[in-house]
């Protein structure tokens, strides 16, 4: 059966110091849902833990006494509502969310490319050429994969995002090239043997379709056995617009079924 585009496992709300926009709400994700035929969302909001040093100003605000208020989530009879964040990985390896942590959450999505955050998640050296952000991007991943995490409730967020390399799309796709795919094959051989789910986010989908290279981790990935899932990565309420056609794209370019889909229990 072809992969059912019924879930979103990536939305930001107003509580996201990079959204901040008060039309993003539950009540509008619900109406996404609805809208789009959606079963299941998450909200997952920027989170780094209290009982975790390292936050950058940036992230130090985004705590859970913070995010908590989106909670409680409406209650629906035809579209569930999970309560999830979105961490981060810092250049020295720290994860922003404690094991004990975990429990308080459906749903953690790890990013490992935001490269933009200079200083924070990677240094000036390791941004120097796409050779060295090449690197980064294997090594972060491997970092996050040799840690004991409960890994059926976790998902990597936009693989191949623009973050990588902002506004520089020939770099993009260089970096992407030397990555050769038998890295890649080690990398996600072991994100399927340990269940994490790989993200189709819906701007990375997007920016494949006009540059198809960028398919490459996601087919390796398959490959390799891994489960997928859809985010839209909203900060804004009009992000919704675009994201089941671009998620209907990257799902057919892959030709995923739904033995490919990540499911949150």
């Amino acid at each position: 059966m072809t992969y059912k585009i019924d879930h979103d496992f990536h939305i930001h709300t107003k509580l996201s110091s990079c959204s901040n926009d008060p039309k993003q709400n539950a009540n509008a994700l619900l109406s996404y849902a609805k809208k789009n035929g959606m079963s299941a969302l998450c909200v997952t909001d920027h989170f780094w833990s209290e009982d975790v040093k390292g936050a950058s100003n940036w992230y130090e605000p985004q705590n859970f006494a913070h995010i908590s208020q989106i909670l409680p989530l409406p209650q629906d009879a035809d579209v569930r509502l999970m309560f999830g964040c979105e961490t981060e990985l810092t250049k020295n390896g720290i994860l922003g969310i404690s094991k004990e942590n975990f429990d308080k959450f459906d749903f953690v999505i790890i990013p490992t490319t935001h490269f933009h955050m200079e200083g924070f998640t990677l240094s000036t050296e390791q941004l120097e050429s796409p050779k060295t952000r090449a690197k980064a991007w294997t090594n972060r991943l491997y970092q996050v994969l040799d840690m004991d995490l409960p890994f059926h409730k976790i998902g990597f967020a936009h693989l191949t995002c623009h973050l990588i390399y902002r506004n520089e799309t020939e770099n993009l796709l260089e970096t992407f090239n030397l990555i050769s795919k038998d890295e890649m094959a080690r990398i996600f051989t072991k994100a399927a043997k340990l269940g994490v789910g790989i993200e189709l986010n819906s701007g990375d989908m997007k920016n494949a379709q006009a540059h198809p290279d960028l398919f490459k981790p996601y087919i390796v990935a398959k490959e390799c056995g891994c489960k997928f899932y859809l985010g839209s990565d909203a900060h804004h309420p009009d992000k919704f617009d675009m994201s089941p056609d671009a998620f209907a794209y990257g799902v057919n370019y892959l030709d995923l079924d739904e033995r490919d889909k990540f499911i949150l229990i």
